[in-house]
């Protein structure tokens, strides 16, 4: 398993634009939080879809690679997202990812999106990842694969 400190490190480096943080990784989960500013919102005042779709799309990105290691190149191949309330505009944005499948190629999880201390989610959506085939005797989160990639073993 890849800690969430290696995780921080590496969307930091290979993701500047990204605002997410990881609040929590483990178990086949994995909680972000992504910030609410003016730079978040639509007219209306509410948070925009794709910043929700975002927090859903590094949450699922984070849970998966807390799984296996560090592997770049797993990609989205699907994302499904259900818009059920208005979020708070003065209220980061969690989202929640839980794994449902993690596969030797594929992933599939679901990720319940929230304003922060409300109870009622805003959104959930569902998303597939494809995650790249290794070389034979090389494993997902394996420390020959990890430092392949300049992760530490």
């Amino acid at each position: 398993m890849t800690s969430q400190t290696e995780l921080a490190l590496f969307l930091r480096q290979e993701f500047p634009q990204n605002k997410s943080t990881i609040e929590s990784v483990g178990d086949r989960m994995a909680t972000v939080r992504h910030p609410v500013g003016v730079a978040e919102l639509r007219p209306g005042g509410t948070v925009a879809g794709p910043v929700m779709m975002a927090v859903a799309d590094v949450a699922l990105y984070v849970a998966i690679l807390g799984e296996i290691g560090i592997v770049p190149l797993t990609v989205t191949t699907s994302l499904n997202i259900n818009f059920m309330r208005k979020p708070a505009s003065d209220r980061d944005i969690i989202g929640v990812c839980k794994l449902l499948k993690l596969g030797k190629t594929l992933a599939v999880g679901e990720v319940t999106i929230y304003s922060e201390g409300v109870d009622e989610p805003v959104a959930h959506a569902v998303g597939t990842y494809a995650i790249p085939r290794q070389p034979p005797g090389i494993e997902h989160n394996h420390p020959s694969q990890r430092a392949a990639t300049g992760q530490p073993p």
